[in-house]
């Protein structure tokens, strides 16, 4: 539990430090030339989402760019939505994604059918289930020009709808923006690359060599793959925050999260087992058992090994509820739910392990409407 402690210090203190030395987008854009750009939104099962995404997209101030808009297979009426605003807008192009190939994960093929038919010198992915403030293309633009980069990543504000998200995503962006920090992917020295899903901008030479979506088609999760390859090839890649024009959505309700949580976990368990186990014990330590142990240390108080428990479990009880309060405040999550951290611990915590046994098995995971069989889909990630 002391050891605990130490670790919460040291993570409370990257979070502060992740925040604070991170470049924002800028709010003004400031360029010669407008290279013409092709947003690329794959979209399956999205009603509710896309029309407020697509209805963003149309007030952008940038002045060459289009907007292509796959639907992935879907089930619901995101298709004729699609098409509705492809017939209002003629920079919005609809188009319906090809059965997807055998091998491919649904959303990496969508945006490969969506590549297929953009024109753009620039390439956006982006998300359905995310809004742009109208300068958000241009600021992007001119950061990427003006600083001569290959491509450019933004963190969003993350929306946080229902109670289960709410109390376990400040859990998890504690270590999130740790091991995916700004400051790691935007130096050079280190090998750390990430792209967020909701919004990356880069070069078409630049997706080309890369080996575009081909080369990640089995990745469960793409951007980040795509992100460190980019990173790999010793292109220039650069992280900022754009919590005030970019807003997105992770989990949207229970269902849509123990998914989320499964398939962090998988990637990382087919890599290396025994790592991903050792990991996961070490969260168990850091985000639940110190709660628990702070009861038992009471319970033994009369005694000195339980004074001495209760002390340290104490302690980091109290570290723990810290990070995850500072967290919530950057998140713009209500601090009530921040009491409720254990429960976040725990729900993360079953999640995580729901994913490891998934994988043990080789079964599937379910993503979107689909069900991926893991034996195909072993992937190549860092841990």
């Amino acid at each position: 539990m002391a050891g605990v402690s130490i670790a919460w210090v040291i993570l409370i203190r990257q979070v502060i430090q992740t925040f604070r030395d991170t470049p924002h987008m800028p709010d003004t854009a400031s360029v010669d030339t407008q290279p013409s750009v092709s947003v690329i939104l794959p979209a399956r099962n999205e009603v509710g989402f896309i029309e407020k995404c697509l209805d963003s997209l149309t007030i952008q101030d940038y002045s060459h760019y289009e907007v292509i808009a796959i639907d992935d297979s879907s089930e619901d009426a995101t298709g004729d939505i699609i098409k509705e605003y492809a017939d209002r807008y003629p920079f919005i192009k609809a188009v319906r994604a090809q059965p997807k190939p055998p091998g491919w994960i649904g959303k990496n093929w969508a945006c490969m059918e969506g590549y297929g038919v953009a024109t753009g010198e620039l390439l956006l992915f982006t998300d359905s289930d995310t809004t742009f403030a109208s300068h958000t293309i241009s600021s992007a633009v001119s950061l990427l020009l003006n600083d001569r980069l290959d491509a450019l990543t933004a963190m969003p504000h993350i929306r946080a709808d229902d109670f289960w998200t709410r109390i376990s995503l400040p859990v998890i962006s504690v270590f999130l923006h740790t091991r995916f920090s700004p400051t790691k992917v935007n130096d050079p020295q280190q090998k750390t690359g990430y792209f967020f899903g909701s919004f990356y901008l880069l070069r078409r030479e630049v997706y080309e060599k890369a080996g575009t979506h081909q080369g990640v088609r089995q990745e469960i999760i793409e951007d980040g793959a795509l992100g460190r390859k980019i990173k790999d090839m010793g292109y220039r890649l650069r992280m900022v925050n754009a919590t005030r024009m970019i807003n997105a959505v992770w989990a949207r309700d229970r269902t849509t999260l123990w998914d989320a949580l499964k398939r962090l976990m998988v990637p990382m368990y087919l890599q290396s087992s025994k790592v991903t186990v050792g990991i996961w014990c070490s969260l168990a330590f850091l985000l639940f058992l110190p709660f628990p142990f702070t009861l038992l240390g009471g319970i033994m108080a009369s005694e000195i090994p339980g004074m001495a428990l209760l002390a340290t479990s104490a302690s980091a009880s109290a570290l723990a509820f810290c990070g995850v309060l500072i967290e919530s405040r950057l998140l713009r999550i209500n601090r009530i739910y921040a009491t409720a951290c254990p429960a976040g611990g725990a729900a993360i915590l079953a999640g995580f392990l729901a994913g490891m046994f998934m994988a043990k098995r080789k079964n599937a995971v379910r993503w979107r409407g689909r069900s991926y069989t893991l034996r195909d889909h072993a992937q190549n990630i860092r841990v």
